[in-house]
């Protein structure tokens, strides 16, 4: 968790009045100083980042860790439902969420384009910050980059995640059984189409929000439930579909899904049906698919409709014998389809 030397992360500096970002030309190095002061270090805060090194010493249990890293290039900045900042919060946490691991630390890396308006930089950071605490999670280290104008797009994040993994928990594709349920933790589809509504300048019934949110709460009460979840995934990039695909790939096992069960947004079915998308393609960044015993899908459920995140969690499906590694789904009138991985990118960088 490297700190890069030069962006003086953790060497604060008086107040920039800049309102722009601008290239390090010559007295370059005191702009990047003040505008790390100005911006991160008062936002973010940590006494980890005061600690004058490159790399922050942190005090870990004696446990399994989860390491993950992530890179968020999304486009608009900010969207319905959040933001850049925000988004990469709650990417880099609820990836180490599915491993079962209680996210402790992130790191932040920020590219940033010369030009950029420093209230929407202040933005997006004071977004990371309401994230990374509504998430109990401590962003400790980062580091800063400016690059020419038209050359970055404004704003992109790279992010690196620690979380400890409780002794004894085996939450992976391998240890997916035949039998048990697919259980999905809400509707599906709402921030690619929220992306989209912004990026397109679309209208579409409900004015769609992105499902961005962390889910370390929602994955916590299952654990601390002992519900014996047996693999976790998050439907981000390709949503419900290619995640299903991907582990059925792994685990060998067939899956079986009940299109009616599928939770759907009105807003997200008819945006969809305009735009010629499938729902089950469509991108989420604070939904998960969980495969748990079927004896266990009641007190699953019962557990997650106490949070506003998962109110409309749904058992959608079932593991089956079959070792062909398909995923299927049966519609309304009982006829069945093969559900097959997504071919390309119905929308890019939507993270």
């Amino acid at each position: 968790m490297a700190t890069n030397e030069n962006a003086g992360w953790a060497c604060p500096k008086p107040v920039s009045r800049e309102t722009h970002i601008q290239m390090a030309h010559g007295g370059g190095g005191t702009l990047m100083q003040r505008l790390i002061d100005d911006v991160f270090l008062q936002t973010f805060n940590d006494p980890s980042l005061q600690q004058h090194v490159d790399a922050s010493v942190l005090k870990l249990a004696s446990a399994n860790i989860a390491f993950t890293t992530d890179s968020f290039v999304v486009d608009p900045l900010e969207f319905p439902g959040g933001d850049i900042g925000s988004l990469a919060v709650h990417g880099t946490v609820n990836d180490l969420c599915m491993s079962g691991a209680k996210p402790q630390f992130i790191s932040a890396g920020f590219i940033l384009e010369e030009g950029l308006d420093i209230s929407l930089l202040k933005r997006v950071v004071a977004s990371m910050k309401q994230a990374a605490d509504a998430c109990q999670v401590r962003i400790v280290t980062g580091d800063t980059k400016v690059v020419d104008r038209g050359k970055g797009d404004g704003i992109f994040i790279n992010t690196a995640g620690i979380g400890l993994v409780p002794s004894g928990t085996n939450i992976s594709p391998q240890a997916i059984e035949p039998g048990d349920c697919v259980l999905v933790s809400g509707d599906i589809g709402r921030h690619g189409i929220a992306i989209m509504s912004v990026r397109d300048g679309l209208a579409f019934e409900g004015n769609v929000e992105s499902d961005s949110c962390g889910l370390v709460d929602v994955v916590q009460a299952l654990i601390d439930g002992h519900v014996p979840l047996h693999c976790l995934r998050d439907l981000t990039r390709g949503g419900l579909s290619s995640a299903l695909n991907e582990l059925a790939q792994v685990s060998g096992y067939s899956i079986r899904l009940d299109e009616e069960s599928i939770p759907v947004r009105d807003g997200v079915h008819s945006a969809c049906e305009m735009l010629g998308l499938d729902p089950l393609y469509v991108a989420c960044e604070g939904r998960f698919v969980a495969f748990l015993p079927p004896a266990e899908a009641d007190h699953a459920l019962a557990l997650l409709h106490e949070y506003p995140e998962a109110a409309n969690a749904r058992i959608v499906g079932q593991v089956d014998e079959k070792r062909d590694a398909l995923v299927t789904m049966t519609n309304r009138i009982g006829t069945s389809r093969i559900v097959d991985m997504l071919s390309g990118e119905q929308l890019p960088r939507i993270c």
